[in-house]
């Protein structure tokens, strides 16, 4: 059985950082991803590495600011978040494929897990 367990997520000032982690187990991905969801808006994707880690996408909003990273001797995908501001605030979900496909599409993922609050105070 598949599960990916968020973890890292929280309250922070903007200008502050935060790393979340996902743990994941049940079986190996060729791609996991970060997508985020704010209230009232549609889910986006925020960025994916490919299983190797040499292919990495990242949206717009995050470049320069997100890295996304996996340890798969971990089995763990990892999100660190730097210079956040108050319109990162947002559930985040991990989530994961055993294809590469589009990377950044939402529909190309499998595995989804429960989400963590990430919340940006001015």
């Amino acid at each position: 059985q598949v599960q990916l367990v968020e973890s890292g997520g929280g309250l922070v000032q903007a200008g502050g950082s935060l790393r979340l982690s996902c743990a994941a187990s049940g079986r190996s991905f060729g791609k996991m991803g970060w997508f985020r969801q704010a209230p009232g808006k549609e889910r986006e994707s925020v960025a994916a590495i490919s299983w190797l880690g040499d292919s990495t996408y990242y949206a717009d909003s995050v470049k320069g600011r997100f890295t996304i990273s996996r340890d798969n001797a971990k089995n763990t995908l990892y999100l660190q978040m730097n210079s956040l501001a108050p319109e990162d605030t947002a559930a985040y979900y991990c989530a994961a494929d055993r294809y590469i496909g589009t990377m950044s599409r939402i529909r190309d993922y499998e595995y989804w897990g429960q989400g963590t609050q990430v919340t940006v105070s001015s």
